[in-house]
């Protein structure tokens, strides 16, 4: 059985990732040492660049010649990286694909102080490239990015938090920058504006998706996927899962789930009886089956185009986002 992976993308754009990769070396380079020593932690770690890949494939699938695609895949990982930055001090993270945090090694302060230095370089990216729509599409995306986590951090420990204000979330903090990625592919084609849309579309549904699975992931899954368990569940992060089993559970369930996200010092076990009644209610394969309906919708988006290599490996992608191993 053929396994989903981002491998093909990966061979497709291949010389064009080692010049992004270039210029992601180059452009976090300061006379501040900390600077570079901090952001190459985050930006080296082994990350897969999804974000900047959607940049790269969405040019390659509009038949882009230039290499305008190149930097502004760049300035999609560093407004990626700098909200990772920030992210890991508000959930006052300790461990990222395995390894210690910046924020752990380095203290908040320099974590956040970085994060701003790489959107700082981002917006020069951007500005760089000297189309005002480009930057239009990426700033209002770094806007709607930072609106997601503050809204995120309004639900934080609210056992009752909506399902459609968890949507919204995620939409914002992680699907508006792979929209975003994807768009300015078509933009730099000077593709139509149906075309141009579609990749939005593309990118926004992959998003979702990718983060749906991501917060399934949470319950679910294994030490190869680089993630922790419990992550969100310990952080009072109230995802799709704990919101489908609290529509289903009786008052003593909801009783717990009011306890454990509460921020309160949480029992050994608390984790294992968070898992038992995902179980019970099958929550997890809930929110994966949420999570291929948008994959679904994301590969329909690329009906639009003719069959190509590239268009396979886009296609590869999105499987990739919602099968990865449990």
């Amino acid at each position: 059985m053929h396994t989903p992976s981002i491998d093909a993308l990966l061979a497709l754009t291949a010389t064009d990732l080692v010049a992004v990769n270039t210029l992601i070396v180059e452009q976090m380079q300061s006379d501040v040492p900390l600077i570079p020593q901090l952001a190459a932690h985050l930006i080296m770690a082994g990350g897969k660049r999804i974000r900047p890949l959607l940049t790269l494939g969405s040019a390659l699938l509009c038949g882009y010649q230039g290499t305008r695609h190149l930097n502004l895949a760049a300035c999609v990982e560093f407004i990626h990286t700098a909200t990772l930055l920030h992210d890991d001090v508000v959930d006052e993270s300790d461990k990222r694909r395995g390894r210690e945090t910046a924020n752990t090694i380095w203290g908040n302060k320099a974590s956040v102080l970085v994060g701003d230095y790489l959107f700082s370089r981002a917006f020069e990216g951007m500005v760089a490239d000297g189309s005002l729509k480009v930057l239009g599409i990426l700033s209002r995306a770094s806007a709607v990015i930072a609106e997601g986590e503050v809204l995120q951090l309004s639900s934080m420990h609210n056992a009752y938090t909506t399902e459609a204000h968890y949507m919204a979330v995620i939409r914002a903090k992680t699907a508006a920058l792979f929209a975003a990625a994807t768009q300015v592919g078509a933009v730099v084609a000077e593709k139509s504006a149906t075309e141009e849309q579609t990749l939005y579309d593309f990118g926004m549904n992959l998003g979702i998706a990718f983060q749906l699975a991501d917060d399934a992931l949470d319950y679910s899954g294994t030490a190869a996927t680089g993630k922790t368990l419990g992550n969100d569940f310990a952080q009072g992060k109230v995802t799709l899962p704990v919101i489908l089993a609290l529509q289903q559970g009786d008052e003593t369930e909801k009783s717990f789930w009011n306890n454990a996200l509460s921020g309160a010092p949480l029992e050994d076990t608390a984790f294992t009886t968070a898992q038992q009644l995902l179980e019970k209610y099958q929550t997890v394969e809930a929110t994966l089956t949420r999570a291929r309906a948008f994959g679904a919708q994301a590969i329909e988006n690329l009906e639009v185009f003719p069959d190509s290599p590239i268009k396979q490996a886009l296609h590869d992608v999105v499987l990739f986002a919602t099968e990865r191993p449990y």
